[in-house]
């Protein structure tokens, strides 16, 4: 089996370079491998972790985004490069009883785009695998909503025959996912309560902590937006520790360095990613943190057809800083390097002008109802705070210009109404 352009990932970047090529290229031409069957926006995990936001829903299918962008769609994990025979391996694929349903793959390329995202980082703190729940992936973000439709379940029932309750949620990562997900879990909490669960008392009863290890939360975003943040979870009756070293994790609670010990029945960590292993083992040229090192085409030193974007790739923008990993770059890569495949399919020169990250602000979601966060000028230097109805709108326009890429204006907007239609005829938050 063999295509001319291959794409390894079908996350935001992944997914919109396949969709662009493919509806200019054809299937034939452009492949996308994932191991999943279905797609969700990476950033609005806290969402569906909350109950905020159905999954089965939201997803997207590859197949059907295959259909309707004109691309090849093979599903399965990678397990294998032979970057000097252009060729990949995509593992075999099983169902729940251990029967397998797709054997292994071999795929040959012409073009190769490696775009697998990236997982969490523990930073070797004991026990953070175990007794922590990352929101990595669609799996992990309902993993948690229903332990935590659970725990709400038997709080209630303590509550009604000792007269105690309480659930103890701990958050370790005051970055964007950590900040989102406690302002999420503070507004479904008091949904929740409201949907038969009548004795439990919010924010009393659900308690819900944030760690972070830097002086304040958001420490890459500007200091008012931070600010913001903070007051905001303030106001939610939402805890704030930082300038913490969290130093063990287990079944009781999160110790940190000091002595102190916070109490978690759940306990979710958003301090840090990583790439993927696997890619260690991919023969390609990485970093520290197992990123594939990329130069200013997006291009593998030593295999000029081998292209890596999103979290996964260690792209240095123009002022030599690290690209954050952010789904804005992610897009802006993705277009970059579907205008190279075009020209390359097209038998044009290659592009010899870098790719250049522009950051146009960052914008934190708290709750269903506001939102705070800059945008960035075409000014160097230049920006606005944005807090409110405002920045809540725009928060969402993002995750519909998402849409927008891989479904087209007309179905983006029909999915956009119907959404808010379902929302007047369903619970606001998901109960089963």
């Amino acid at each position: 089996m063999d295509s001319k352009i291959v794409i390894v990932g079908g996350g935001a970047g992944g997914l919109e370079l396949a969709c662009k090529l493919g509806r200019k290229l054809g299937a034939d031409c452009v492949t996308l491998v994932d191991s999943r069957l279905y797609h969700i926006w990476k950033p609005s995990l806290h969402e569906v972790a909350a109950g905020t936001l159905d999954i089965h829903q939201e997803g997207l299918s590859y197949q059907m985004l295959a259909h309707d962008n004109d691309f090849s769609f093979i599903y399965g994990p990678l397990t294998g490069l032979d970057a000097t025979a252009d060729r990949l391996t995509v593992g075999a694929v099983g169902d729940d009883a251990g029967a397998e349903l797709m054997p292994e793959r071999h795929i040959g390329y012409t073009a190769l785009v490696l775009a697998v995202g990236s997982t969490s980082n523990y930073f070797g703190v004991p026990g953070a695998r175990e007794h922590t729940i990352s929101l990595n992936a669609t799996e992990d973000a309902e993993h948690f909503r229903l332990k935590l439709l659970k725990l709400l379940t038997l709080a209630e029932q303590r509550k009604q025959a000792k007269g105690e309750a309480g659930v103890d949620i701990v958050i370790i990562g005051g970055g964007a996912t950590g900040v989102e997900l406690a302002a999420e879990l503070r507004e479904a909490s008091g949904v929740y309560a409201s949907y038969g669960l009548r004795h439990l008392r919010v924010p009393g009863d659900v308690r819900i902590t944030l760690l972070e290890g830097a002086p304040r939360i958001l420490a890459p975003l500007p200091e008012r937006v931070a600010a913001a943040a903070a007051r905001l979870l303030a106001e939610r009756g939402i805890g704030v520790v930082t300038d913490t070293r969290v130093t063990a994790i287990d079944a009781a609670g999160v110790s940190v360095a000091g002595g102190a010990v916070y109490p978690a029945h759940l306990c979710v960590w958003a301090a840090g990613i990583k790439a993927p292993d696997f890619l260690r083992g991919l023969g390609l040229p990485t970093n520290r943190a197992g990123q594939i090192e990329v130069g200013a085409t997006l291009s593998v030193a030593g295999f000029p057809n081998i292209h890596a974007l999103g979290d996964c790739a260690a792209c240095l923008g123009a002022d030599g800083k690290p690209v954050p990993p952010r789904a804005q770059a992610a897009h802006q890569q993705a277009t970059y390097m579907c205008r190279l495949l075009l020209r390359r399919a097209g038998g044009k020169p290659a592009r010899s002008q870098p790719f250049v990250y522009r950051d146009y602000g960052s914008l934190v979601s708290f709750g269903q109802s506001a939102s705070v966060g800059t945008l960035m000028g075409s000014l160097k230097g230049l920006s606005w705070f944005v807090e409110g109805f405002v920045a809540r709108m725009m928060y969402v326009s993002l995750h519909l210009l998402h849409h927008q890429a891989v479904l087209g204006t007309v179905r983006t907007g029909v999915l956009a109404v119907a959404r808010f239609l379902i929302k007047r005829t369903t619970p606001l938050v998901k109960l089963h």
